[in-house]
Order: structure tokens, then sequence, then C-alpha cells
């Protein structure tokens, strides 16, 4: 994709979508930071369907640490990775709660030294709740930007590299957000439906799938 042509096709897929934001719900830094965490290797809907019962048992740092992993595990049984993911929540609270008061760090290198917290985490969370112009790369993310030519790249940190250099610097936090959403329901896995991508004219995406016929099923 030429960069003359990243704003343009940017603005078209925010679908009037001015201030985006995850689809992870969350009351306050420590619930998105557990969300994202619980959302590895996990739809943001199956996290949102297993959260409610965890945080109203444990709202806070403290209140996780006391209940511990075994005390999380029933409540997050539902999702994929739930026995480790339930080690790492107990262990990140209790960090939480001897290295920052129990408030959750704006400093990259600190939350990348909690437990299940990895790049991506990070960027999330630094994104969503401290406004910072990261650029978390998921598999939305990482597939539109070799699909359409936005940054192609090998590997998850050169996406991201590519992404953060191309991108206009004033576009770039709600545009990780955008791209997630575009991926999630537009420029799809199995099969991109460009007939309704209001990007594709700037796409380098060849050959576009056509709409598929009327009465059959997309």
């Amino acid at each position: 994709m030429k960069t003359a042509d990243i704003r343009p096709f940017l603005e078209a897929i925010s679908a009037g979508n001015p201030e985006p934001r995850t689809e992870l719900h969350y009351a306050d830094p420590f619930s998105l930071l557990v969300a994202v965490v619980l959302s590895a290797q996990t739809t943001d809907a199956a996290v949102n369907k297993a959260t409610p019962g965890l945080f109203a048992a444990a709202p806070t740092p403290a209140a996780m640490a006391a209940l511990g992993a075994e005390g999380i595990g029933p409540h997050i049984r539902s999702i994929g990775l739930w026995q480790s993911k339930a080690k790492n929540v107990a262990a990140l609270a209790e960090l939480l709660v001897e290295r920052h008061g129990g408030a959750v760090p704006a400093e990259r290198e600190a939350l990348e030294a909690l437990p299940g917290v990895g790049r991506k985490t990070a960027n999330v969370v630094l994104n969503e709740i401290f406004g910072q112009p990261t650029m978390a790369v998921d598999t939305h993310i990482f597939r539109l930007a070799n699909r359409t030519g936005l940054a192609p790249g090998k590997t998850v940190r050169e996406v991201e590299d590519g992404l953060v250099r191309r991108i206009p610097p004033d576009l770039l936090r709600r545009a990780h957000h955008w791209l997630i959403l575009h991926g999630r329901y537009v420029c799809k896995a199995r099969q991109p439906e460009c007939w309704r991508c209001p990007g594709a004219q700037w796409c380098v995406f060849t050959p576009k799938p056509a709409a598929p016929a009327r009465g059959r099923r997309a």
C-alpha cells in the first residue's frame, strides 16, 4: 500500500467510529488488564461471559490475590487455558499489590514484568487506559497488515514496527482498534468481504472476492 493511501484507507474503515474502544468489558485499569490476559487464544466474547462473576468476587488486586488460583479457576473454566491463566492472574494481582500499591503501572517494563503479560497485552493496556500510541498486533491485525499491504512482515514484531512507522501519528492510537474491528468483521480470515469494504480501493489484495450471489449464504 502506498504511503499516501494509508490515511484514506484508515479513515474509510473507521466506519464513523471516531473514538473506538476495545470490545472487552471492563470497569477500571485492573479489570482491563485481567480481561486482556484472559483473552489470549480466546475470543473477547468468551472472556466477557466469564469475567462478570470473577470481578464481582474479586474487584481489586488485593481481593484477586486473596481469591488465589483455586478461587479464580471456577469463574473462568469456560475459556481456553484457564488453569494457567488462573495462576497468572493470581500472581499478577499479588505483584500489583506488592510492587505498585494495587495500581496498574503505566510503564511497559513494569507491565511486562507481570505474570501472563507480554508485549501485546502491555500494548493494549497502554493504548486503552493510558492513551499511548501503541499497536497491539493480534491475529486480525497481522493478517490485515499483510493482506492489504499496509505493513507486510513475517513476524508480529516486524508488523508492529511497520505499522508504527507507516501510520500517521495522529491516527496510530485509534488505528489499533479500527484494524482489529475491520479484521474481525470485514477482512475475515477465511475470505475477506471485499465487496463491502469501504477501504477496498486502496488495498493491494488481489483478486478481490465478489459478493456472493443473492440467496446464497455468504
